[in-house]
Protein backbone atom coordinates (compact mmCIF):
# COMPACT_ATOMS: atom_id res chain seq x y z
CA UNK A 1 0.00 0.00 0.00
CA UNK A 2 1.50 3.33 -1.11
CA UNK A 3 1.34 5.79 1.79
CA UNK A 4 2.00 9.46 1.18
CA UNK A 5 3.99 11.06 3.99
CA UNK A 6 6.15 14.00 4.95
CA UNK A 7 8.95 14.14 7.51
CA UNK A 8 10.00 17.37 9.26
CA UNK A 9 12.15 18.23 12.26
CA UNK A 10 15.66 17.43 13.43
CA UNK A 11 17.23 14.05 12.73
CA UNK A 12 17.75 12.09 15.91
CA UNK A 13 14.85 13.74 17.74
CA UNK A 14 12.02 11.60 19.16
CA UNK A 15 9.61 10.62 16.40
CA UNK A 16 5.97 11.78 16.53
CA UNK A 17 3.59 10.28 13.97
CA UNK A 18 0.42 12.20 13.09
CA UNK A 19 -2.62 10.38 11.69
CA UNK A 20 -5.46 12.36 10.07
CA UNK A 21 -9.23 12.14 10.42
CA UNK A 22 -11.80 10.89 7.91
CA UNK A 23 -12.08 13.30 4.99
CA UNK A 24 -8.86 15.21 5.68
CA UNK A 25 -5.20 14.79 4.76
CA UNK A 26 -1.85 15.53 6.36
CA UNK A 27 -2.47 19.28 6.00
CA UNK A 28 -4.99 19.02 8.84
CA UNK A 29 -1.96 19.45 11.14
CA UNK A 30 -0.73 22.67 9.50
CA UNK A 31 -1.74 24.83 12.49
CA UNK A 32 0.11 22.61 14.96
CA UNK A 33 3.28 21.55 13.21
CA UNK A 34 5.45 24.57 14.03
CA UNK A 35 4.95 23.93 17.74
CA UNK A 36 6.58 20.50 17.43
CA UNK A 37 9.42 20.92 14.97
CA UNK A 38 11.95 22.13 17.53
CA UNK A 39 11.52 19.05 19.72
CA UNK A 40 10.35 16.17 17.54
CA UNK A 41 10.96 14.44 14.25
CA UNK A 42 7.41 14.74 12.91
CA UNK A 43 6.00 12.21 10.44
CA UNK A 44 2.70 13.27 8.86
CA UNK A 45 0.98 10.81 6.55
CA UNK A 46 -2.28 10.41 4.66
CA UNK A 47 -4.45 7.52 5.80
CA UNK A 48 -5.15 4.99 3.03
CA UNK A 49 -7.64 6.40 0.52
CA UNK A 50 -7.00 10.00 1.55
CA UNK A 51 -4.77 12.74 0.17
CA UNK A 52 -1.87 11.28 -1.77
CA UNK A 53 -2.15 7.75 -0.37
CA UNK A 54 -3.46 4.99 -2.59
CA UNK A 55 -7.11 3.95 -2.66
CA UNK A 56 -7.38 0.30 -1.66
CA UNK A 57 -8.79 -2.10 -4.24
CA UNK A 58 -10.00 -4.43 -1.50
CA UNK A 59 -12.12 -3.82 1.62
CA UNK A 60 -10.06 -3.06 4.72
CA UNK A 61 -10.43 -2.57 8.44
CA UNK A 62 -8.86 -0.35 11.08
CA UNK A 63 -6.34 -3.12 11.70
CA UNK A 64 -5.17 -2.81 8.09
CA UNK A 65 -4.77 0.95 8.54
CA UNK A 66 -2.68 0.21 11.63
CA UNK A 67 -0.48 -2.15 9.64
CA UNK A 68 0.03 0.63 7.11
CA UNK A 69 1.61 2.63 9.95
CA UNK A 70 3.85 -0.27 10.94
CA UNK A 71 4.95 -0.53 7.32
CA UNK A 72 5.69 3.19 7.23
CA UNK A 73 7.77 2.97 10.41
CA UNK A 74 9.68 0.06 8.90
CA UNK A 75 10.28 2.04 5.69
CA UNK A 76 11.65 4.94 7.72
CA UNK A 77 13.72 2.62 9.93
CA UNK A 78 11.93 3.88 13.04
CA UNK A 79 11.81 1.26 15.78
CA UNK A 80 9.54 3.19 18.14
CA UNK A 81 7.51 6.40 17.88
CA UNK A 82 4.86 8.36 19.69
CA UNK A 83 1.54 8.50 17.88
CA UNK A 84 -1.14 11.18 17.75
CA UNK A 85 -4.35 10.23 15.95
CA UNK A 86 -7.32 12.48 15.23
CA UNK A 87 -10.77 10.84 15.17
CA UNK A 88 -10.21 8.01 12.63
CA UNK A 89 -6.51 8.37 13.40
CA UNK A 90 -7.31 7.81 17.06
CA UNK A 91 -8.96 4.50 16.23
CA UNK A 92 -5.78 3.53 14.39
CA UNK A 93 -3.78 4.57 17.46
CA UNK A 94 -5.87 2.38 19.74
CA UNK A 95 -5.25 -0.65 17.54
CA UNK A 96 -1.53 0.07 17.31
CA UNK A 97 -1.10 0.44 21.06
CA UNK A 98 -2.93 -2.83 21.72
CA UNK A 99 -1.57 -4.91 18.83
CA UNK A 100 1.91 -3.43 18.34
CA UNK A 101 2.86 -2.04 21.77
CA UNK A 102 6.60 -2.42 21.12
CA UNK A 103 6.36 0.23 18.39
CA UNK A 104 4.50 2.96 20.31
CA UNK A 105 6.16 5.05 23.04
CA UNK A 106 3.31 7.42 23.93
CA UNK A 107 -0.21 7.74 22.57
CA UNK A 108 -2.49 10.73 21.99
CA UNK A 109 -6.13 9.92 21.22
CA UNK A 110 -7.73 13.10 19.91
CA UNK A 111 -11.48 13.54 19.41
CA UNK A 112 -11.96 9.81 19.03
CA UNK A 113 -13.85 6.88 20.48
CA UNK A 114 -13.74 3.10 20.75
CA UNK A 115 -16.90 2.90 18.61
CA UNK A 116 -18.28 5.54 16.24
CA UNK A 117 -21.99 4.86 16.54
CA UNK A 118 -24.22 2.35 14.78
CA UNK A 119 -22.85 0.47 11.76
CA UNK A 120 -25.82 1.33 9.55
CA UNK A 121 -25.03 5.04 9.86
CA UNK A 122 -21.63 4.46 8.23
CA UNK A 123 -22.97 2.08 5.61
CA UNK A 124 -25.62 4.63 4.63
CA UNK A 125 -22.97 7.33 4.34
CA UNK A 126 -20.77 5.09 2.19
CA UNK A 127 -23.68 4.36 -0.16
CA UNK A 128 -24.55 8.05 -0.44
CA UNK A 129 -20.98 9.14 -1.16
CA UNK A 130 -20.63 6.50 -3.87
CA UNK A 131 -23.92 7.58 -5.44
CA UNK A 132 -23.79 11.36 -5.04
CA UNK A 133 -20.20 12.31 -4.18
CA UNK A 134 -18.79 14.12 -1.16
CA UNK A 135 -20.60 17.36 -1.97
CA UNK A 136 -23.81 15.67 -0.78
CA UNK A 137 -22.54 15.36 2.79
CA UNK A 138 -20.11 18.28 3.01
CA UNK A 139 -22.33 20.71 4.93
CA UNK A 140 -23.26 18.21 7.64
CA UNK A 141 -19.63 17.10 8.02
CA UNK A 142 -18.34 20.65 8.40
CA UNK A 143 -21.04 21.39 10.97
CA UNK A 144 -19.59 18.62 13.13
CA UNK A 145 -15.98 19.57 12.52
CA UNK A 146 -16.18 23.19 13.68
CA UNK A 147 -18.05 25.57 15.94
CA UNK A 148 -19.49 28.78 14.55
CA UNK A 149 -16.41 30.60 15.84
CA UNK A 150 -14.11 29.44 13.02
CA UNK A 151 -13.95 32.07 10.23
CA UNK A 152 -15.83 31.16 7.05
CA UNK A 153 -12.64 31.51 5.00
CA UNK A 154 -11.01 28.82 7.12
CA UNK A 155 -14.06 26.57 6.88
CA UNK A 156 -13.97 26.95 3.09
CA UNK A 157 -10.40 25.67 3.01
CA UNK A 158 -11.35 22.55 4.93
CA UNK A 159 -14.36 22.07 2.67
CA UNK A 160 -11.95 21.98 -0.26
CA UNK A 161 -9.83 19.41 1.60
CA UNK A 162 -12.90 17.23 2.18
CA UNK A 163 -14.04 17.46 -1.44
CA UNK A 164 -10.55 16.56 -2.66
CA UNK A 165 -10.75 13.21 -0.84
CA UNK A 166 -11.33 10.32 -3.27
CA UNK A 167 -14.97 9.28 -2.96
CA UNK A 168 -14.12 5.59 -2.97
CA UNK A 169 -11.42 6.09 -0.34
CA UNK A 170 -13.91 7.93 1.87
CA UNK A 171 -16.67 5.35 1.36
CA UNK A 172 -14.39 2.39 2.02
CA UNK A 173 -13.18 4.05 5.23
CA UNK A 174 -16.80 4.54 6.31
CA UNK A 175 -17.27 0.80 5.88
CA UNK A 176 -14.17 0.17 7.99
CA UNK A 177 -15.61 2.41 10.72
CA UNK A 178 -18.89 0.49 10.57
CA UNK A 179 -16.96 -2.58 11.73
CA UNK A 180 -14.90 -0.73 14.35
CA UNK A 181 -15.71 -1.63 17.96
CA UNK A 182 -12.77 -1.58 20.36
CA UNK A 183 -14.78 -1.15 23.56
CA UNK A 184 -13.78 -4.53 24.95
CA UNK A 185 -10.13 -4.06 24.03
CA UNK A 186 -9.22 -0.61 25.34
CA UNK A 187 -8.06 -2.23 28.57
CA UNK A 188 -5.31 -3.92 26.54
CA UNK A 189 -3.67 -0.53 25.96
CA UNK A 190 -0.74 -0.10 28.34
CA UNK A 191 0.96 2.73 26.45
CA UNK A 192 0.94 6.04 28.38
CA UNK A 193 -2.09 7.78 26.89
CA UNK A 194 -3.46 11.30 26.64
CA UNK A 195 -7.10 11.73 25.59
CA UNK A 196 -7.93 15.13 24.08
CA UNK A 197 -11.46 16.24 23.22
CA UNK A 198 -13.17 19.42 22.13
CA UNK A 199 -15.61 20.79 24.67
CA UNK A 200 -18.24 21.18 21.92
CA UNK A 201 -17.50 18.01 19.99
CA UNK A 202 -20.81 16.52 18.76
CA UNK A 203 -19.14 13.28 17.64
CA UNK A 204 -17.44 12.06 20.82
CA UNK A 205 -20.01 11.94 23.59
CA UNK A 206 -18.93 12.25 27.25
CA UNK A 207 -19.65 8.55 27.71
CA UNK A 208 -17.26 7.74 24.83
CA UNK A 209 -14.52 9.81 26.41
CA UNK A 210 -15.13 8.27 29.82
CA UNK A 211 -14.82 4.77 28.36
CA UNK A 212 -11.35 5.58 27.04
CA UNK A 213 -10.15 7.41 30.14
CA UNK A 214 -11.49 4.78 32.54
CA UNK A 215 -10.52 1.81 30.40
CA UNK A 216 -6.90 2.74 29.63
CA UNK A 217 -4.71 2.54 32.76
CA UNK A 218 -3.57 5.99 33.96
CA UNK A 219 -4.93 7.77 30.88
CA UNK A 220 -5.13 11.56 31.24
CA UNK A 221 -7.86 13.79 29.82
CA UNK A 222 -7.62 17.30 28.38
CA UNK A 223 -10.81 19.11 27.34
CA UNK A 224 -10.38 22.06 24.97
CA UNK A 225 -13.27 24.48 25.32
CA UNK A 226 -14.45 26.34 22.24
CA UNK A 227 -13.66 23.47 19.90
CA UNK A 228 -15.78 20.93 18.07
CA UNK A 229 -14.58 17.69 16.42
CA UNK A 230 -11.34 18.99 14.88
CA UNK A 231 -10.09 20.50 18.11
CA UNK A 232 -6.53 20.73 16.84
CA UNK A 233 -7.74 23.29 14.26
CA UNK A 234 -9.86 25.49 16.53
CA UNK A 235 -7.51 25.38 19.54
CA UNK A 236 -4.15 24.83 17.79
CA UNK A 237 -1.86 26.27 20.46
CA UNK A 238 -3.50 24.51 23.39
CA UNK A 239 -3.72 21.25 21.46
CA UNK A 240 -0.07 21.35 20.44
CA UNK A 241 1.04 22.23 23.97
CA UNK A 242 -0.88 19.28 25.45
CA UNK A 243 0.65 16.88 22.94
CA UNK A 244 4.15 18.28 23.47
CA UNK A 245 3.91 17.92 27.24
CA UNK A 246 2.66 14.34 27.02
CA UNK A 247 5.20 13.17 24.45
CA UNK A 248 8.09 14.95 26.17
CA UNK A 249 7.41 12.94 29.31
CA UNK A 250 8.92 9.97 27.49
CA UNK A 251 12.25 11.75 27.39
CA UNK A 252 12.06 12.58 31.09
CA UNK A 253 11.21 9.03 32.08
Amino acid sequence: MKVNYRVDGPEGAPVLVLSNSLGTDLQVWSRNIEHWLGSFRVVRYDVRGHGGSAVSEEPFGIDDLGRDVVGLLDELAVARASFCGLSLGGAIGQWLAAAEPSRIDRLVLACTTARFGEPEHWLDRARRVRAEGLEAIADSVLDRWFTSGLPESDVAGFRDMLLATPAEGYAATCEALSRWDFRERVREIETPTLVVVGGDDPVTAPSDVELLVAGIPDARLVVLDGAAHLANVERPDAFAAAVSEHVALQEAA
